[in-house]
């Protein structure tokens, strides 16, 4: 069977090995409660559009389909933020970062605790008391600023 050699076709072929390498776990009703939650695009606002599923971490930089990593977006948004890092766009497009990363955390935070139970031994994270991974705990970093050197 012949390949076909466009780049378009290499370009979904490298994607298709990308996703199947790492697992993901965002089920339909997690995607459901997300869209609900941020009642629009979570960079934007938009709400005449249908809303994509973005990671805020791109698949190509590690991350997946998770409930902490994905963010509704609107079609334009998830075009142009591409494989970004999700600060540095927001920057670029000069949109307000802090809020985006507060309202992410506050978000991921509350439909973590609708859709898992947390372990008595796992540790817990951003003074709630649930654990904060991903993406939301980069955010958390980003949020405090630099470590002190002393």
């Amino acid at each position: 069977m012949a390949v076909n050699r466009s780049r378009k076709a290499r370009i979904a072929r490298r994607r298709k090995t990308r996703m199947a390498r790492v697992e993901h776990d965002l089920s339909a009703d997690q995607w459901a409660a997300l869209k609900e939650a941020w009642g629009g695009c979570a960079y934007c606002g938009a709400t005449d559009r249908p809303l994509q599923r973005d990671c805020v971490q791109a698949i190509s930089r590690g991350g997946r389909y998770t409930l902490d990593n994905i963010a509704p977006a609107c079609g334009p948004c998830n075009a142009s933020k591409c494989n970004d890092e999700v600060t540095g766009w927001l920057r670029r497009k000069r949109r307000d970062e802090r809020a985006f990363l507060l309202r992410h955390i506050e978000i991921t935070a509350d439909l973590a605790a609708r859709f898992t139970a947390r372990p008595e031994s796992e540790p817990v994270g951003a003074g709630t008391d649930r654990p904060v991974t991903g993406p939301a705990a980069v955010g958390i970093a980003y949020l405090d600023g630099p470590a002190d050197p002393d």
